[in-house]
């Protein structure tokens, strides 16, 4: 972690920019206490990459039949009470 005062942050902001962006700290101070730290910003979002999964997903060609009663009673949670 850098530590410069701020007469010395305006003058080399450009590359203590590049040093945060690098993934250091800098901290900038007055009168030699810190003030503030400089850091990067971390990405927003991955980007979405659509077509990763094909070809390794299944959906059996049933999958929106309908449940039988047995089925439906089990997922309302009625037991089948002989």
């Amino acid at each position: 972690m850098s530590a410069v005062n701020i007469q010395s942050a305006k003058s080399r902001l450009s590359e203590l920019v590049d040093l945060a962006v690098s993934g250091q700290d800098v901290l900038i101070g007055r009168r030699g206490r810190a003030e503030v730290r400089l850091t990067s910003v971390a990405p927003s979002k991955p980007k979405v990459r659509f077509g990763v999964l094909k070809g390794q997903i299944h959906i059996a060609p049933d999958f929106d039949a309908p449940l039988s009663q047995a089925e439906l009673a089990a997922f309302h949670g009625e037991l089948d009470r002989r």
